[in-house]
């Protein structure tokens, strides 16, 4: 009689690693598991996931290739740290290298939309408006609301079910937001609470659009609101 690993096919075998591999790199990348922590065990992983310790073995060896952990014989598999991990690292200062940044997200984001409009969850369409009610209250406040802007980016990002989406923008930092990185010489006579306001107006267009499951809505209603925050940038000679 056969054990169950050796009954799995081979093809299906490796997709049982592709999809463990999306979910640890998720964990990572959205923060679940964190920097320096060390992952479950491979018996606890088998336990949770249901597979076998061949595909948590070769999940494992694909997420050490890929930077984002590292194995110590006898100790375990740790995330390592964001300055460990391989990946974008820019400097984002200006408003000139702000929109080049947008120009970028114009591409990656609006490609990113249509997938999470057709692949969310109603968990992620759910912290997606937890976000942008937390922005709204914020907003009121005339608090920052940087932080829940970033985080509807990346739910955006998580929704794709593809980790390289969170990846980029995680390393964009808050560069993903251009109010938040523009020096305050260059935005001075500018209402940033206004730009916010109409930025959550487009916010919510966007979700609309994820909640009808319309992934050509949600790119149309993407592009429109990242090249709505290039043209509320003070213009670049």
């Amino acid at each position: 009689m056969q054990t169950p690993e050796r009954a799995i096919p081979k093809r299906r075998q490796h997709n049982l690693a592709t999809d463990l591999v999306t979910d640890l790199s998720q964990r990572i990348l959205m923060g679940s598991i964190a920097p320096g922590d060390k992952l479950p065990s491979e018996s606890e992983i088998v336990r949770e996931y249901g597979v076998s310790r061949t595909v948590v073995r070769e999940a494992i060896s694909k997420l050490q290739a890929s930077g984002l952990v590292e194995t110590h014989q006898g100790k375990g598999t740790f995330v390592l740290a964001r300055s460990q991990q391989s990946g974008l690292h820019l400097k984002v200062e200006t408003a000139f290298s702000v929109r080049h940044i947008i120009e970028l997200r114009m591409g990656l984001e609006t490609q990113a939309v249509a997938l999470a409009a057709q692949r969310r969850t109603q968990d992620q369409l759910a912290k997606m408006r937890m976000a942008l009610d937390d922005y709204q209250d914020l907003l009121a406040k005339e608090d920052s609301c940087v932080e829940a802007d970033r985080r509807f980016h990346l739910l955006i990002a998580e929704a794709t079910g593809n980790p390289y989406f969170v990846e980029i923008l995680q390393n964009l930092g808050n560069a993903v937001i251009p109010r938040s990185r523009i020096a305050y010489s260059e935005r001075a006579g500018s209402s940033l609470t206004h730009h916010a306001y109409l930025a959550n107006l487009e916010h919510e267009a966007i979700l609309v659009a994820i909640r009808r499951q319309d992934p050509d809505a949600a790119r149309a209603a993407m592009w429109t609101h990242l090249s709505n925050s290039r043209e509320r940038l003070a213009p670049v000679e």
